[in-house]
């Protein structure tokens, strides 16, 4: 088969909600296709789902930093990944990914979840309070999407919460592509001193908190992997659903009759959360694998050694899986979809999205019937320059 001249990847979307359309074009001719990297490495990107599934449930596909190129630009000297440190279980293959899986997958009890569902909904409640006496109009994002994860990941992790404004901040700049490696990596320096002196703290004074259990659960766990483990869960935790719930609001703000459909039949909110999950698939570029050895997706050959990228944003818009992807429909039945990712790797904290998302949404057309945007969609930032895509602002009014 002859090979189309390799793509590039971009960031930028056209429309607001809708993966970059040249990524639908190359789905449509082929499910897998070159790719050539920011460093010049030539790999492929996958944007059919079938072939995305295979790819990230296939244990020749490697999850190993050290093995990947990155997709696009970041800091000058970072176009390869180094070596994960101990702990940084996602950049990990078996066995030792599934050491540190199990260990988490334990704290995640249906105790907790139970709990954190009480105080995600007394929380939520809190701070709709606290924007309702703002006043309307007020910034969605600042006052709601953005603190409800923050505070929920630290309540899971015993982060304190007047320590958010530093963690938001190396956040943002660790997940920014462009910034000069000394940001960069002063960034990743400061963000892991933090959570360093916080695991030091769990060691002296355990609580019921994720880290104290599983300091307990596994006393062998050292300094370092705890680190990193608390850094995976910090950055994972709070990013990728605050801007879930701000994307998801503009849509359905941008979607009248769906929202509509949503305030008539409160019974469809565990839908529409999974088909806003669908539809949006927020992280820019997917996972990425390497190939330890020759293997065939869908009927291209991947040699040992090529970086595979998958688009989960185009891979949820195949319409080999999904009838009318392009459509936002809060009745689909879009179970299935790959926003969490798939196989061994998919997304541990997963559930507890959902129930963000799910008491999130039903507490605000709750408090706020009659709420709207505030200014034209069009007037809105989008975040086409960090790692995780969504608002930087929704201003609303009620």
């Amino acid at each position: 088969m002859t090979q189309a001249e390799p793509v590039t990847f971009s960031t930028v979307r056209e429309n607001y909600f809708d993966p970059p359309a040249w990524t639908q074009e190359v789905r449509e001719k082929e499910p897998i296709t070159r790719m050539r990297f920011a460093d010049g490495h030539l790999g492929w990107l996958v944007t059919g789902y079938s072939a995305a599934r295979a790819v990230l449930s296939d244990p020749r596909f490697s999850a190993r930093g050290e093995l990947k190129h990155q997709p696009v630009p970041r800091a000058a000297t970072m176009e390869r990944t180094p070596a994960a440190p101990p702990g940084m279980f996602i950049q990990h293959d078996d066995p030792e990914h599934q050491r540190y899986r199990k260990l988490l997958t334990g704290q995640f009890t249906v105790r907790r979840m139970r709990l954190l569902t009480e105080w995600i909904e007394k929380t939520t409640h809190e701070h709709l309070d606290a924007m309702e006496a703002l006043g309307s109009p007020a910034d969605l994002f600042e006052h709601f999407a953005l603190p409800l994860p923050s505070l929920v990941i630290c309540e899971l992790l015993g982060v304190p919460y007047a320590d958010r404004e530093q963690f938001q901040r190396d956040t943002a700049i660790w997940s920014s592509f462009g910034r000069s490696t000394e940001e960069v990596t002063g960034a990743w320096a400061s963000l892991g001193a933090y959570l360093h002196r916080l695991v030091l703290l769990k060691r002296a004074e355990p609580a019921d908190d994720i880290l104290s259990g599983l300091v307990a659960a596994d006393p062998t766990l050292t300094d370092e992997e705890l680190t990193s483990i608390a850094f995976l869960l910090l950055v994972a935790g709070h990013e990728t659903t605050a801007n879930q719930i701000g994307l998801g609001l503009l849509a359905l703000f941008e979607n009248p009759a769906q929202l509509a459909a949503l305030r008539a039949d409160r019974s469809l909110v565990d839908g529409a959360v999974e088909e806003l999950l669908r539809y949006l698939s927020i992280v820019h570029h997917g996972p990425t694998r390497a190939a330890l050895e020759d293997a065939e997706i869908e009927g291209t050959a991947v040699k040992a050694g090529e970086v595979v990228m998958v688009s989960l944003a185009a891979a949820n818009r195949d319409p080999r899986k999904f009838a009318d992807p392009e459509r936002l429909d809060i009745t689909r039945a879009a179970t299935g979809h790959l926003a969490f990712g798939h196989g061994i790797h998919q997304c541990l904290g997963q559930q507890l999205s959902r129930i963000e998302l799910r008491v999130g949404l039903n507490a605000l057309l709750d408090r706020f019937p009659g709420l709207r945007p505030a200014v034209p969609a069009r007037e809105i930032p989008l975040r086409h320059d960090m790692q995780v895509y969504g608002v930087y602002e929704l201003p609303v009014a009620w």
